[in-house]
């Protein structure tokens, strides 16, 4: 069973027949071999590696740098780009042993430089480290705000692509008459579809437009709905990235109201699906350009894409699923004026309402082993909280009553068995710091206390803490799971928001290390955000990416995985191959991290990813 910290992703591209007639796409390519060596990862001369926080480092902060090398006590020294010394030091104690290679990892401090400027650090036997730049916040992360907004901008789907992002064009348009069908059945793994033929429901449906969840090109209410959010808080709590963000929340919320049916109270869940049987034909059994799907003579189970409801017409809908959408329309409420805020509060409000509040199985995505989720009240609190204040924004009388909810929802998820970490599995996060929020504004919340919603925010970053304590680069989130890059995107925003909610600066340096691993601080010295660093993911998993050959800038990979998760990668005839290699000398501690186009278990960008690095970003830039 795998609780909201350790989820399950089954939506690589290679289970089903991968055959295409779309093969004219892109003829096979040569092979695309890159050792790590010309990566800058390696060098055949050197024994140690320094890893540092590839984006850089803020003026005043902690700044921590690893060595790993045979052992032994080392001096260091960092250089401005002139080649100037500018702090002379000696690595500290070993944490401990990458693997039989790397006996010891040493840590580097490098706090006492505070001079903007970019900088190297050298090290006695070791590669020089890349380059890196120590500067305010709001210089070093709003331009990273700006290169996940535009990932996101190549994840859109319809009419309003934009073609300077990886060569974009137009795709699904016939998403504008959509059918749809019974919810599918499937096998207990999830991974067979049970119904011989998909049994049409209704429609049509409009459901162009939105973004695609991942490397392929399904669209999901669930991570659209956290993706979303998450954004929308980022363009209310920062000015970073402003007018762009702004208009990449409004093509998001532009779908997610074409999949909310208010008249009817019908929620959509998605358009597409990814694991079919020998007569349905699913999105994973090709490997293609997303237009290619309605060229002459596609593949009509392509170019017509079933869409699946989350519930019957006016049926409760998976609390879970509910929570999530209108959270995301309430912060839209939020950001925006006049009758569009009204609009936004009621859609969030009606969603709201027919939340099922005692729920069985949980939907999130069919098959549901996409994305299992165990938590749900922290969704609903998460809905209400957000539906308070922008209930009390607009003068709602019904304020007062969501506050009341969200306190009562918060207490219910304190004592349940599903504690989780922040990502799309766990919105508490989120939800616990703008229910501080209201408390501090005065609202009435009944059943919890600020003491407790800030404990919980603690007790997060202290499941952490542990997990990096037995760790050599201190990462707080488990390497050996699905999604460890994005749950420390996660520990990042919870320790800045603990930081926002208590004003204490007791898991500040802790936050900090964990986007320092994320970008590059790690075992790899890999900057898990393509185009972030001197060294990122280069043959990310992505179809459109991989056949225009253009960089997919501002993505989140899933990062390392537990090595047994390789033993089978993607392969299509339509795939451009595209490896980088080398990095297997890096592997340690049963962690495994491969830059290859197959290997969807380590390099398969996502927007619920991209989304949660892109709120660590915009709260840390405090611009």
């Amino acid at each position: 069973m795998h609780d909201t910290r350790s989820i399950s992703r089954r939506r690589g591209l290679g289970r089903g027949r991968a055959w295409s007639l779309f093969e004219r796409v892109a003829p096979l390519a040569a092979v695309l071999l890159v050792s790590a060596c010309t990566a800058g990862t390696t060098a055949s001369a050197a024994n140690g590696f320094v890893r540092v926080d590839q984006v850089g480092y803020g003026t005043t902060e902690t700044k921590h740098a690893y060595l790993m090398n045979a052992g032994g006590a080392s001096p260091f020294r960092v250089v401005d780009e002139s080649g100037r010394t500018v702090l002379d030091g000696t690595a500290g104690a070993s944490t401990g042993a990458w693997n039989s290679g790397f006996p010891s990892v040493r840590v580097l401090d490098i706090s006492a430089v505070r001079t903007p400027g970019g900088y190297r650090i050298l090290a006695e036997g070791a590669e020089p480290s890349p380059l890196f730049r120590i500067d305010s916040s709001a210089a070093l992360f709003a331009p990273q705000v700006a290169a996940n907004i535009r990932f996101f901008q190549a994840q859109r789907d319809g009419s309003e692509v934009l073609a300077s992002t990886v060569d974009r064009k137009p795709a699904h348009l016939n998403d504008a008459r959509a059918t749809v069908y019974e919810v599918p059945r499937y096998d207990e793994e999830g991974t067979e579809l049970q119904d011989e033929r998909l049994v049409r429901a209704g429609g049509p449906v409009d459901v162009a437009g939105g973004w695609f969840d991942a490397g392929d090109f399904l669209k999901f209410t669930h991570t659209t709905a956290y993706s979303l959010g998450s954004l929308l808080m980022a363009q209310r709590d920062s000015r970073a990235a402003g007018a762009e963000l702004a208009a990449e929340t409004r093509h998001g919320l532009a779908w997610l109201d074409k999949m909310w049916n208010a008249e009817a109270g019908t929620l959509l869940a998605q358009v597409g699906i990814g694991a079919g049987n020998e007569n349905v034909r699913s999105d994973h059994d090709v490997w293609r350009l997303p237009e290619a799907d309605e060229a002459p003579g596609a593949d009509p189970a392509l170019a017509r894409r079933p869409v699946f409801r989350a519930a019957g017409p006016g049926a409760s809908i998976s609390p879970n699923l509910a929570g999530k959408v209108a959270a995301a329309f309430a912060l839209a409420a939020q950001t925006s004026t006049g009758a569009d805020a009204r609009h936004a509060l009621d859609e969030a409000a009606r969603v709201y309402e027919l939340a099922d509040r005692e729920p069985g199985t949980l939907t999130t995505a069919y098959p549901p082993s996409f994305y299992p989720e165990a938590s749900w009240q922290d969704d609903m609190e998460f809905a209400a909280t957000e539906l308070a204040m922008a209930g009390k924004a607009l003068g709602d009388p019904r304020a007062g009553r969501w506050a009341r909810d969200a306190g009562r929802w918060a207490a219910a998820y304190l004592t349940s068995d599903a504690l989780g970490t922040l990502g799309v599995g766990d919105v508490s996060a989120l939800a616990h710091a703008d229910l501080v929020g209201l408390i501090d504004a005065g609202s009435l919340v009944g059943d919890v206390t600020r003491d407790r919603l800030t404990g919980d925010l603690a007790r997060q970053l202290e499941d952490g803490l542990a997990r990096a304590a037995k760790d050599p680069f201190g990462a707080g989130a488990d390497q050996l799971e699905f999604d460890s890059v994005p749950h420390t995107f996660g520990l990042a925003t919870t320790a800045l928001l603990h930081r926002r909610t208590t004003g204490q600066d007791t898991y500040t340096a802790f936050g900090t290390r964990q986007r320092n691993w994320a970008l590059g601080a790690n075992a790899w010295g890999m900057s898990f955000v393509i185009g972030s660093g001197a060294v990122s993911p280069r043959c990310p998993e992505h179809q459109a990416a991989n056949l225009t050959g253009k960089e997919l800038t501002g993505a989140v990979v899933n990062g390392p995985n537990k090595a047994e998760a390789f033993a089978e990668l993607n392969r299509f005839p339509t795939m451009r191959p595209c490896l980088v290699g080398g990095f297997e000398r890096f592997d340690g501690r049963g962690a495994r991290f491969v830059d290859d186009v197959g290997a969807w278990q380590s390099v398969e960008p996502a927007i619920d990813f991209t989304a949660t690095a892109l709120l660590t970003f915009a709260l840390a830039c405090r611009c």
